[in-house]
C-alpha cells in the first residue's frame, strides 16, 4: 500500500524519473519504522518491549550509534511509565538521529554562550526555537538527548559538550577503553630537561623581541623627574622627552639599558606564562574547559607575583641606567656601566622597591590575561567552530588587552620607579612604599601618580603583543615534538 502511493494504483503503468525515486527511498526507513513498530505490537496497544525497540532501532540505525548508546537503548522505556516504549518515542528517537547534525549544532552553540558551558534541556529548546524558524526539536526529543548524553542519570541536569560525545559520534568509546588501548611511553627525565629548555628559549626569544621593539619608549626619565625641584623640570611631556634624548644622547641614548632588559626578559617571560597556564589549567573545568573570573584572576595575579624574582633586579639597573644620561650631561658625571650599578647595589639592593614592583605587576597581570583570553574567545571568536585567530587578530588581541593593565598599573610603577632610582641633590628620599606615595601626593598631586601612563599603554600594549604573536609563531615554525601523545581526540570534537 505504501509504495502503491508513489507507484499509483491505476493500470500500474506509473514510472519514476530518478528525483521520484530518491525521495521514494528516503521515506523508505520511516515506512520501516511503522511496519516493524505494527508487527510487534501484536495486542495492538500502541507499545512495545525494550528489547524489541533495540532491535528495530539496530536494523535500522545502528551505524549511527555508538556500542555505548545501542548498549542502553533499552532503557529509554524509563522515561514513562510502564516499562513499555511507545510509538511516539520510537519516532522522536528516529528523529533525533535524523537531524543529528542539527543536535549538534545547536548543543555547540548553546554550551558556548552558557556562562558554565553547560545547558539543561530548556536551555537546549530555547537555544533550538530562537536558531531554527519552526522549533524543530520537540520536549520529547529533547529529553532522549539528555538521558543517553547523562547515561541516564537523574542527578545531571547540566550537562557539557564533553557529556554529549557518546551520541554525537559513532566512534565513542569510554576513557577507560581508550586507556586500556594505549599504553603512553614514558617520557625520561633528559627529554622533560630538554622541553622546558626549548620552551623557555622561545619565551626568551619573544620577549626579547617584544622589548627591543618598544625600547626606545620606555619611560624611566619621565617618571622619575621631580617637578618641584628648581631646575629638574627636564621634560614638559613625553613628546619633549624624546626630542631631548635624541638631541643630547643621539639614537643611542634611547636604548640604554637595553642589554640587562634583554637577559631579563627570558626568565621573566617563561615564568609569567608558565604560572598562569599552570594556574589557569588547575582551575580549568576538564569537561567544559571553562574557568570561572576569580580563579582567572588568581592565575593572573599568581604569575605577575612570580616574576618579580627577576623584574625587580632588571627593573633597578635598566632604570638607572636611563635616567643617568640626562643628568650625567647636566652634572658632568661621567655614565656608568650595569656592573658597576649592580656592584654599586649589593643582592640586597637588587630587590629595593619589591614591594611597589608587586603592587604594579600583580594587578597588571590580573587585568592583562583574563582580559586577552575573553577578547580571543568573545570578540574574535578564537575556537568556534574550530576557528584559529590571523595574525592581525591575535596582535589586536594582546595590544588591546594590554591598554587598561599598563594605564591601571601606571601609580605603582612611578612608585617603583622613584624608590628604585638613586635620589640626586635636592631630590626628596622615600623611606619605603608608603611614604613614597605619601609624599608624592602631598608635594606633586595626583596626576603625578600617572605620569608617563600614556607612554607606558604605548610601549606595554605592542609589546605584549609582539611578545605573544612571536611566541604563538616561533612554535608553528619548529614545534617540540616527543614520541605520540594519545588522547581522546574524537572527530566530532
Amino acid at each position: 500500500d505504501w509504495v502503491k502511493l508513489y507507484l499509483g494504483k491505476r493500470d500500474g503503468r506509473h514510472v519514476l524519473n530518478y528525483n521520484q525515486f530518491t525521495q521514494l527511498m528516503k521515506g523508505l526507513q520511516g515506512e520501516r519504522l511503522r511496519q516493524a513498530f505494527k508487527y510487534f505490537d501484536t495486542n495492538e496497544d500502541g507499545f512495545i518491549t525494550p528489547e524489541q525497540f533495540k532491535r528495530i532501532i539496530t536494523d535500522l540505525a545502528g551505524h549511527k550509534l555508538s556500542e555505548p548508546v545501542i548498549e542502553r537503548l533499552p532503557t529509554l522505556c524509563t522515561l514513562s511509565p510502564g516499562q513499555k516504549i511507545s510509538f511516539s518515542e520510537v519516532q522522536a528517537f528516529i528523529n533525533v538521529i535524523r537531524d543529528m547534525d542539527m543536535v549538534e549544532r545547536v548543543i555547540r552553540e548553546a554550551t558556548s554562550k552558557s556562562k558554565d558551558g553547560r545547558i539543561d534541556q530548556t536551555d537546549f529548546l530555547n537555544y533550538s526555537a530562537a536558531a531554527t524558524r519552526y522549533g524543530l526539536f520537540s520536549p520529547m526529543e529533547a529529553a532522549i538527548i539528555f538521558h543517553f548524553a547523562s547515561r541516564g542519570d537523574p542527578a545531571q541536569q547540566r550537562l557539557s559538550l564533553l557529556d554529549f560525545a557518546n551520541l554525537l559520534d559513532p566512534k565513542w568509546r569510554s576513557p577507560a577503553d581508550v586507556e586500556a588501548t594505549h599504553v603512553k611511553p614514558k617520557r625520561g627525565f633528559l627529554d622533560s630537561f630538554f622541553q622546558s629548555a626549548y620552551n623557555f628559549a622561545l619565551g626568551g626569544l619573544a620577549g626579547g623581541f617584544g622589548a627591543g621593539v618598544v625600547y626606545p619608549i620606555d619611560l624611566g626619565n619621565m617618571q622619575n623627574q621631580r617637578s618641584t625641584v628648581v631646575g629638574q623640570l627636564l621634560y614638559k611631556n613625553s613628546f619633549d622627552c624624546i626630542q631631548k634624548v635624541f638631541r643630547n644622547e643621539g639614537l643611542r641614548g634611547f636604548y640604554r639599558g637595553l642589554g640587562p632588559q634583554l637577559i631579563g626578559v627570558a626568565p621573566e617571560k617563561a615564568i609569567k606564562l608558565t604560572v598562569n597556564d599552570l594556574v589557569r589549567g588547575r582551575a580549568t573545568d576538564p569537561e567544559t574547559g571553562r574557568i570561572t573570573l576569580p580563579w582567572e584572576l588568581i592565575a593572573g595575579g599568581s604569575a605577575g607575583a612570580c616574576q618579580v624574582v627577576f623584574t625587580n633586579p632588571l627593573e633597578i639597573v635598566k632604570i638607572r641606567l636611563q635616567v643617568q644620561g640626562e643628568a650625567a650631561k647636566l652634572e658632568g658625571a661621567a655614565p656608568r656601566g650595569a656592573i658597576h650599578i649592580i656592584r654599586q647595589l649589593g643582592l640586597f639592593g637588587l630587590y629595593k622597591g619589591t614591594a611597589a614592583c608587586l603592587a604594579r605587576d600583580v594587578p597588571f597581570s590580573a587585568i592583562y590575561f583574563p582580559a586577552y583570553a575573553h577578547l580571543k574567545k568573545d570578540v574574535f571568536g578564537e575556537g568556534y567552530h574550530g576557528k584559529k585567530l590571523t595574525f592581525g587578530e591575535m596582535l589586536m588581541s594582546a595590544a588591546i588587552a594590554g591598554m587598561p593593565a599598563a594605564y591601571l598599573a601606571t601609580p605603582a610603577d612611578v612608585i617603583k620607579t622613584r624608590l628604585q632610582v638613586e635620589a640626586r641633590k635636592g631630590q626628596s628620599t622615600y623611606k619605603g612604599l608608603i611614604d613614597c606615595a605619601q609624599t608624592i601626593w602631598r608635594e606633586e598631586g595626583f596626576r603625578a601618580f600617572f605620569k608617563g601612563g600614556p607612554a607606558r599603554v604605548v610601549r606595554s600594549s605592542p609589546q605584549f603583543g609582539f611578545t605573544l604573536v612571536a611566541y604563538e609563531y616561533l612554535q608553528k615554525v619548529r614545534a617540540y615534538s616527543y614520541g605520540c601523545d594519545y588522547g581522546y581526540d574524537y572527530d566530532w570534537c
